[in-house]
């Protein structure tokens, strides 16, 4: 790696040659001035001796947000896009070399960090009573194509403030403190959203059908994790799983990524459920021909099919009785893709959502009919209507709940319970823990755009709650 690349990332270099010797930074005493110079710069107490330990109710947090909003600024550098702009894709080079800043902010935190052979990673605070199972936060920090720098990264950049502000006040957890950062929350490589916390939470099925999972460039998912430095010597992602009593509770600090606490002027969001998704894929396939040469009444037109069945998913979304109902095409491609040619493909991915399955499943039913009536109608062929994932919803737990409205009120924030509509990796957590989400405010709730951000203010107002919504877990 060379030095030029050093400096395009505006890091003293001091900094980085530690950053990039030292995976992991120990946190025992050690006199050495190099030490002491990284310690200085980092402005973490690495060293908790001095520290004293405080299992009340007031505590006094002191959330560096200058530091939070410079790593958050320097994260989004390891990028494969230029800024403002961040994509950073599971496993490629910028993906490894981010994962490591995060590793070394642990380090500084005084954490010990581990991994597991699919890149989770795992930074602990110990607790004066280890034994007890840990309480745990986090979130992830790859990025699709051209988004922002603040989705995912709140929830583990946050989470470390989070941790820091606890150790100046002199708190001391009693139950252990845990930050996970999830491997690829984003489905963008592989097509699997919540990859890591999907094994973490138990799922066989993904365990087994990534050992035969390709990339887009025909990489298999071993191959590329390898790449990365995991998965080395392991073929079973089984080791990945973790049991049902791994944590007392998860709770995840995310932005809002919609618009509804900025315009009513709340600072906090308690979330209560989070949407069950449904990812289907569609192929309609027609017979083609020239765009001239074919009158209108002889065409069997696969583009057709897919604008027809468009259409249908709107309104059967619409009409479900349901207000929480989404439907999307986020994905259409007609081929040959010429415009003097008439479509003899169509390819569709759709996404369906609700708070609860029996509304979901039924918009499910009613767009595989429509696809069904609309391919008769137009004698094209449905070679393909298959459900990819067909994910159950999430409910918050209660008393994860009750510590995020009481830290909420001990902080004098406003809040508001709300429903998650987008996929966060709480879902799957849910599924071996009691789970809360908290969110903040972002800029008119625009997400997965380089317009993505969140204000100082309401960083640390989240950073606080979920700080001390965290202090109140581990007392129990």
């Amino acid at each position: 790696m060379s030095w030029k690349f050093f400096v395009s990332h505006s890091l003293p270099l001091f900094f980085l040659f530690f950053f990039y010797s030292f995976p992991l930074i120990s946190t025992q005493h050690n006199d050495d001035p190099t030490f002491k110079t990284m310690h200085d710069f980092s402005g973490y107490p690495v060293d908790e001796s001095s520290h004293t330990f405080t299992p009340s109710n007031s505590i006094s947090l002191s959330v560096d947000i200058q530091a939070l909003q410079k790593q958050i600024d320097e994260l989004s550098t390891f990028s494969d896009t230029p800024a403002p702009s961040v994509t950073r894709i599971l496993y490629t080079e910028n993906d490894v070399l981010a994962r490591r800043y995060v590793k070394n902010l642990m380090g500084l935190a005084g954490l010990s960090v581990t991994e597991d052979v699919v890149g989770n990673i795992f930074g602990r605070w110990e607790g004066y009573e280890p034994k007890l199972t840990s309480v745990a936060t986090g979130s992830h920090i790859d990025a699709i194509p051209y988004s922002g720098k603040y989705d995912g990264v709140v929830g583990v950049l946050g989470a470390i403030e989070a941790i820091n502000a606890l150790k100046r006040s002199g708190f001391k957890p009693k139950r252990s403190l845990e930050i996970i950062l999830f491997t690829s929350e984003e489905p963008t490589r592989f097509g699997i959203s919540c990859l890591g916390s999907r094994l973490l939470a138990g799922s066989e099925a993904l365990a087994e059908a990534l050992n035969a999972t390709v990339d887009g460039q025909n990489i298999s998912f071993l191959e590329a994790a390898r790449s990365a430095g995991y998965a080395r010597d392991e073929d079973d992602l089984s080791r990945v799983f973790l049991k049902n009593d791994s944590y007392s509770a998860f709770v995840e600090l995310h932005i809002e990524q919609a618009p509804i606490l900025e315009e009513e002027g709340i600072s906090i969001g308690v979330v209560t459920n989070i949407a069950a998704p449904a990812s289907i894929k569609v192929d309609f396939e027609g017979n083609g021909g020239h765009a001239g040469g074919v009158l209108m009444p002889d065409r069997n037109d696969a583009g057709l099919a897919a604008a027809e069945l468009m259409l249908a998913i709107e309104k059967h979304a619409t009409e479900s009785g349901s207000l929480d109902t989404v439907g999307t095409v986020g994905i259409l491609e007609l081929y040959p893709g010429a415009i003097n040619s008439i479509p003899s493909k169509a390819h569709l991915e759709i996404d369906v959502r609700d708070i609860e399955e029996s509304f979901r499943n039924a918009v499910i039913n009613k767009i595989h009919k429509a696809a069904k009536s609309i391919a008769k109608k137009r004698k094209v062929t449905l070679s393909e209507f298959k459900i990819i994932n067909q994910d159950p919803p999430a409910h918050s737990n209660g008393s994860v709940i009750k510590a995020v409205v009481d830290a909420s009120d001990e902080l004098n924030l406003t809040y508001k319970y709300m429903i998650s509509r987008a996929y966060h990796d709480s879902l799957f957590m849910a599924r071996i823990a009691p789970m809360g989400m908290i969110f903040i405010p972002c800029y008119k709730g625009y997400s997965h755009k380089p317009e993505e951000y969140a204000s100082p203010q309401d960083l640390e107002n989240g950073v606080k709650v979920l700080a001390l919504t965290l202090a109140k877990l581990s007392l129990r």
